[in-house]
């Protein structure tokens, strides 16, 4: 009884900062000085009274980054930041969200990768089947398994013979030994795998780098921003916030149309909408300017981010594959 009265007795010196303190909140840095173990009971009521209650910041941060484009970034800039979740944490949570989303609903729906030879490619395009990927159910591997993996997922490589795999890829991997014998030997290994497992590897590469890659183009995208807006006067961390939050707002988006049920074909195509609309409308929005020249600015915006996307999934699966 006598140590829980001490445990809410208040300190006389910040436990956070050391300075001298007299009422219940700390004049430095703002941390109570009266201190206790919370409940389970305090951490529920504190977590849902800040966050989610529908007064709390999440709640004010998704109504204006989702119905108000730019005006999130605007917000922050003009130093409203307290009522809103920081700009940071909302990216995180919204890209962690979409890259579980993805994993979870991952049903193999991906386009295959021919590996077959040239010639039977070439042959394929007298008949238009060479302008898309063929589906699974006429692809055909080895096994005779529709282009399908032993755990039923639609394969990402594809082979119509066995063997075309490491013979497609014999002048990579001489370039890769070359320039690095260890990566060399990592990559030959992989090649060996069977289909399967080879697509295991793959995809465990994917959702365990792919997440790192696209945070790490932000200061890229930001970059972006800052030579196509030269002489508006902003700084490349107001750049940096206006990445954050459109991008955050992006893969909100892509979250919600992986997870719209089949069927409700005009709900995934009004998000893509909003989602073509938004980052336009943000642009114009916080760095002002003519309709005209921010869609040209978009649309070489778009053009560059989506290039750097590309390289950078390449890379972070790469980099999985040979680690």
């Amino acid at each position: 009884m006598k140590h829980e009265a001490l445990d809410h007795q208040a300190a006389s010196d910040c436990p956070n900062c050391g300075a001298d303190v007299s009422g219940n909140f700390c004049h430095q840095c703002g941390q109570e000085t009266v201190l206790h173990p919370p409940s389970t009971r305090e951490f529920l009521h504190e977590f849902i009274g800040h966050y989610v209650a529908l007064e709390g910041k999440l709640w004010q941060t998704l109504r204006l980054l989702l119905l108000k484009p730019g005006q999130l970034t605007l917000e922050y800039m003009a130093g409203r930041r307290v009522r809103y979740v920081q700009p940071l944490r909302v990216y995180l949570t919204f890209s962690v969200i979409f890259f579980a989303v993805l994993k979870f609903t991952d049903h193999g729906d991906k386009e295959i990768i021919h590996t077959g030879p040239v010639k039977e490619r070439a042959a394929g395009k007298q008949d238009g089947s060479a302008h898309a990927p063929a589906p699974a159910a006429e692809s055909e591997t080895a096994d005779g398994d529709g282009g399908r993996t032993k755990d039923g997922k639609v394969a990402v490589i594809s082979e119509d013979k066995p063997g075309e795999f490491r013979e497609g890829t014999r002048d990579v991997r001489k370039v890769v030994n070359d320039a690095s014998p260890y990566l060399g030997e990592k990559l030959e290994h992989f090649v060996d795998l069977s289909q399967a497992e080879r697509e295991r590897v793959l995809r465990a590469a994917f959702y365990g780098y792919a997440p790192y890659a696209i945070f790490l183009l932000m200061p890229l995208f930001a970059l972006y921003l800052k030579v196509l807006y030269l002489g508006s006067g902003r700084r490349y961390g107001e750049h940096l916030l206006f990445a954050l939050h459109t991008n955050a707002f992006a893969f909100l988006m892509m979250a919600l149309m992986r997870l719209v049920p089949n069927g409700f074909g005009l709900v995934t195509f009004a998000l893509w909408i909003w989602l073509a609309l938004y980052l336009p409308k943000a642009m114009r929005r916080v760095y002002g300017g003519g309709r005209m020249l921010t869609v040209l600015r978009w649309a070489v915006l778009m053009c560059f981010h989506w290039l750097s996307i590309g390289a950078a999934l390449l890379l972070a699966v790469a980099f999985g594959v040979l680690h």
